[in-house]
């Protein structure tokens, strides 16, 4: 988007409603500013939170992940506790006589799609994957050098997520979950491998609600590879809440294969990113942890990065150091992507990420101690603010 036109469509300044101060760096939905989520979370994060509200109800999805019921889901970190007939957070489990209903994201159906990526693709990993780069050749890669060019990647977008994120770039999903549709069992989406698929990548919405679907595939992709000797690298893009226990499984995968995992960290301060997303980021960074010291068992492709959007206004310089210092000191060779806005969902008053705003993030993140740190969707930036 041209930086003139941006300014002359967002002149605007909304105000945070626990300060007043006035900023184009203010969401409505949000309601508050940074400042005021970090410094007086208990006053600005109900404000926020009402945002969340407004989004969940569009789709007819609860509020907030159920308490106090009967039986727990324990696929991710919400936790919902559901009484007979309530809906979880993610829309996909229910009690029914006191039996935990998995109305999708079963070992066979999901409601998903697919389709075919090229390579090289714009991922997240794309800088450093085998796919784009030919890296682990001939072990992960059928490029001895570059890109694997006229290969594809199985892009598996997942209809369901367990976070709400108000900037939600995919927030398509949503409509996944109300309509139930269009379902996949899992034979059905592996059937889609061919000679020309070199990787498989789960994503959404997120994997985490249909996990259970998402690693029967993984089960028969390493039948495949194992029967036929072809190279299918298994990657993942998630928020990082899923089960430890499944994210193990999920971990083995990949590393087997020569396939990363990929966590999109959405933010450092609690209050900032449950105002964001609408949850907690409980078991996040533990889980960060779990992935990378079971990538110390594969040194040339990195098993785990991460990336962090942009967010104008909400997702600054500080929150960018405080996540590259917590990966720093696991291990300074972390690849870490920071991630252009683009304005979306209900999210869409805020202006594209600013080129200053990037290089200073990117800045901080090598003054924390990272050696491998790149700006994705760079061609989005611009002189907005």
């Amino acid at each position: 988007m041209n930086s003139i036109l941006w300014r002359i469509r967002g002149i605007g300044k909304k105000e945070c409603r626990v300060c007043g101060k006035k900023s184009v760096l203010i969401s409505e939905i949000i309601g508050v500013c940074v400042n005021c989520l970090r410094s007086r979370p208990e006053e600005a994060l109900p404000i926020a939170m009402m945002g969340h509200e407004k989004s969940r109800r569009k789709f007819k999805l609860p509020v907030n992940p159920p308490r106090g019921g009967e039986v727990s889901c324990n696929l991710c970190a919400n936790r919902c506790s559901l009484s007979e007939n309530e809906l979880s957070f993610c829309g996909l489990v229910s009690l029914d006589s006191g039996n935990l209903v998995r109305i999708a994201g079963t070992k066979n159906i999901a409601v998903g799609s697919w389709y075919y990526d090229p390579l090289p693709t714009n991922c997240v990993a794309g800088w450093f994957c085998p796919g784009s780069t030919g890296i682990g050749y001939p072990k992960f890669s059928v490029s001895k050098r570059g890109a694997e060019r006229g290969y594809y990647n199985l892009a598996v977008f997942y209809g369901a997520c367990n976070l709400d994120c108000l900037f939600c770039q995919n927030w398509q999903w949503r409509e996944y979950v109300r309509r139930l549709s269009p379902v996949i069992s899992a034979e059905e989406l592996f059937s889609k491998v061919n000679e020309r698929v070199t990787c498989i990548c789960f994503f959404g919405g997120d994997p985490t609600p249909q996990i259970l679907h998402a690693l029967e595939v993984c089960k028969l992709a390493l039948e495949y590879i194992e029967d036929t000797g072809r190279i299918l690298r298994i990657c993942w893009e998630t928020n990082g809440l899923v089960n430890p226990e499944l994210l193990k499984r999920m971990g083995e995968y990949s590393l087997r294969t020569g396939g990363i995992v990929k966590f999109d960290i959405k933010a450092w301060t609690p209050s900032v990113y449950k105002a964001l997303t609408g949850v907690d980021p409980k078991w996040l960074f533990d889980n960060v942890k779990l992935v990378v010291e079971m990538g110390q068992e594969r040194e040339e492709i990195p098993l785990f990065t991460a990336s962090t959007l942009l967010v104008p206004g909400y997702v600054d310089e500080y929150e960018v150091r405080m996540i590259a210092r917590f990966l720093a000191e696991l291990d300074q060779n972390i690849p870490y992507s920071l991630l252009a806005f683009h304005p979306d969902y209900l999210m869409n008053d805020l202006p594209p990420t600013s080129r200053d705003h990037a290089m200073k993030s990117l800045r901080a993140a090598k003054e924390e101690g990272l050696k491998k740190v790149n700006i994705g969707n760079i061609w989005l930036l611009g002189d907005y603010y």
